[in-house]
């Protein structure tokens, strides 16, 4: 139904950037209701970024000052700046959204991406 798919990762020396995408088709109850999610290899999945249905933006502490999560909603596109990148960001970075009000206001996300593999070099 909902369809996620990422794209931009790839490989970069520490310090460089990366800008991933994430193009929503099918149904999705709120294109701003949507996030970032990573996981590297051995490590739990994490919640990067968010952004709400009223535009606020949540980082996780790790990324904070360095990425920026955006959205185009006319394109159902949501967007993940990526600067200052380094070692421990590598992982792969999955896009996820949720199809319901309820799950929204649970941060509650059913439809996932099949994710953009990001590797950083020091």
């Amino acid at each position: 139904q909902v369809r996620l798919v990422e794209s931009g990762g790839g490989s970069v020396q520490s310090g460089g950037s990366l800008r991933l995408s994430c193009v929503a088709s099918g149904y999705v109850f709120r294109s701003g209701c949507m996030g970032w999610f990573r996981q590297a290899q051995g490590k739990a999945r994490e919640n990067v970024a968010r952004l709400d249905t009223d535009g606020s933006k949540t980082y996780a502490d790790s990324v904070k000052g360095r990425f920026t999560i955006s959205q185009d909603a006319a394109k159902n596109t949501l967007y993940l700046q990526m600067n200052s990148l380094q070692p421990e960001d590598t992982a792969m970075y999955y896009c996820a959204a949720v199809d319901t009000l309820s799950r929204c206001r649970r941060n509650d996300y059913n439809n996932w991406g099949q994710g953009t593999s990001v590797t950083v070099s020091s």
